[in-house]
Order: structure tokens, then sequence, then C-alpha cells
């Protein structure tokens, strides 16, 4: 207990979280992370997580929460004995930030909203999220939305066709070339597959729900579960919308704009109610967090920073992220070169 208090008094870093998916990946994080260069079954490293992944094969029974660095605890243990000073507003934490590299197309896919979650998985989350590209590879694509004109049944019979036919779902899709810097928003129920060849850090509503029916993911047969999370397929189905997708690239948006400080919002309220991401551009300026009432995660997208605080000073550099408490905001200061992606 005496430890979590001293935890709490200041911004919370982590151990590294590479959590294992049945897609190679992760070449790319060498450039972000300083990780050996190589594609693995751990393309992912989730930040700042109180969700327990959702795998065939647990490596732990924690897998997917992160681990405080220099403790023993882990991050929901934590959230439980300090919900107030840590979450501030709500006691929630509401959002899931992951970085992630496929070296391969992913299934397509679909995630539910509040509703479907509620009705079918018993969570008040859904899983709306944003990508931000770090970083991409030669010919890194994503997919996002159906073609105009595909119906239910068109789709039905994709999802049969992808057991000897690879190509299938992805002819129903849309396809994009992304590039570093691009920011799309991702709604719950919208159809999108994440190409090969593209580093993202993913913020998102806090769970691990996947609905992808395709019978494939590269060389790995799915099973029933992986495909539908146990639904019956005719419901599983339902959790894709079928009308057009709105436009996946976002426009940033200027919200301040100083002496060698930039403030710019990615998703705002204008967007969707479960996550706001700020992207904050140093040169040689000062930004100081005073998000009222709420917590954030910060993550370090280029350069360095000095993180400074009453008695308390740390450099944090590129691939470096940390959470910062609800009570603490408005007390540690940002200076130095750099790009900040800021989560709340």
């Amino acid at each position: 207990m005496l430890g979590g208090i001293a935890v709490i008094n200041q911004p919370i870093f982590f151990e590294r979280n590479r959590v294992g998916r049945v897609y190679t990946g992760g070449k790319l994080f060498a450039g972000f992370f300083g990780d050996e260069p190589v594609d693995g079954y751990e393309p992912e490293e989730w930040i700042a997580s109180g969700v327990r992944a959702i795998n065939k094969e647990l490596k732990s029974p924690k897998e997917g929460i992160s681990k405080i660095k220099d403790s023993n605890l882990y991050f929901d243990e934590l959230l439980q004995l300090y919900p107030e000073e840590l979450l501030g507003k709500g006691n929630t934490l509401r959002i899931l930030v992951k970085g992630l590299d496929s070296a391969i197309r992913l299934p397509a896919q679909a995630h539910p909203d509040k509703e479907f979650s509620q009705k079918y998985f018993h969570s008040s989350y859904g899983k709306t999220e944003c990508w931000i590209i770090l970083d991409t590879r030669p010919d890194a694509k994503i997919f996002f939305g159906f073609k105009d004109g595909v119906t239910r049944e068109d789709f039905e019979r994709a999802i049969d066709q992808s057991e000897y036919d690879k190509d299938a779902m992805e002819r129903l899709m849309l396809e994009i070339t992304p590039k570093k810097g691009d920011v799309y928003f991702v709604p719950a129920k919208t159809i999108h597959a994440i190409g090969s060849g593209c580093l993202i850090l993913e913020i998102q509503e806090p769970t691990d729900f996947t609905i992808q029916p395709e019978h494939y993911c590269g060389e790995y047969k799915l099973s029933d579960q992986e495909m539908n999370m146990g639904l019956p397929r005719e419901v599983a189905v339902s959790c894709f919308d079928f009308v057009k997708a709105p436009d996946a690239k976002l426009s940033p948006s200027i919200s301040e704009n100083g002496d060698g400080f930039l403030k710019e919002t990615l998703v705002g309220p204008d967007h969707t109610d479960c996550f706001v991401i700020n992207r904050i551009t140093l040169r040689g300026g000062r930004y100081l967090p005073k998000i009222g009432g709420h917590y954030a995660i910060y993550i370090l997208t280029d350069g360095e920073i000095n993180l400074i605080g009453d008695g308390y000073a740390r450099t944090v550099k590129k691939g470096e992220y940390f959470f910062m408490p609800a009570v603490l905001m408005g007390k540690f200061e940002f200076s130095g070169n750099a790009e900040i992606v800021e989560c709340y």
C-alpha cells in the first residue's frame, strides 16, 4: 500500500508490455521503441493498460495489463486502490492505447458499439478507435468501409469464400494508402482491416472485442470462437454496418499556438464521446497539462522532453510513455523539442 502511495505522487511509468497475437509483426518497433528489427508473434505494445488480452493461449493471467516500472504492482491493482486519485471524474479508465505493427493484412473486422457490447458481452464499452500512423513499410495499406453497393448477402458470401480465397473479403473493402502522420477515425461497427506495413498508435475504448469472420489471419486458420467471439454467425454479422462509412482520414485542428509550442486536436467531442486525442509539438517551448478532473496518457512520438515537477525531474525520450494521475494535473511541466500524443 505504501508503495502505491509513492507511485501515485508522480507520473507513472511502466515496464514494456509486448502482447501476443496470432499475426506477425513488430519489425518497425525498432525505430520507435528501440527493439530488435524483427517480426514475431508479439506485434503489439499495450500502453498504460488496465485491460487483459483476449487470446486463445495467454502467456500469463495478466497478459495485456501493464506492470508499474520498478514495482510488483500491476496497473489494474493500482487503479483499484486509488481510483479517485488516479482517474478523477468517473473513477474509470475509459481508454486503451496500443502500438502495433503488422507484417500481414489482418482479417476484415468490426468492433461492437456500446449497445452491442452491453447486450452480448455485458460490457459498458464497445471499441471505437483511432489510428495515428507513426511509420510505414513500402506498399503499406489500410482498408476502411465497404465499397458502394456491398450488401449483407455479399458479405456473407465472402465469409464462405474466404476459406479458400484469401482475397474475397479484401475485394469488398475500400483501400487507402496511409502516410506517416495521418490520423484515421474508426467508428464501432465499421468494417476495416490494417494492411501490412503500418506502425500505428491506436487509441480505443478499453476492450479487446473483435469480430473478424474471415477464415484466415495470414496462414493461421481462425476458429469459430476467434472469428465470432462465441456468437452465432447471424449475430456476429449484425455487428457490421452496411451503410456508407464516413471519411476515415481526419484533419487536425489547432487549439493552441504559442512561442515554441503547438497543440492540435486530433479527435475531440465532435467525433466521439469516447476519448480526446491531442498532439503537442514543442520546439523549445513548454507545456503544462491542465485537464481539469481527468487523467491522461502521454506517448513521446519524436524527440525528448524534460518532465519537471516539485522536486522531480526526468528526461523522457521517443518511444517512452507515462500516465499522469488526475490529482497531478497542472503540477508537472514538459519542455524541450518533441512531439507528444496526449490521450484522455
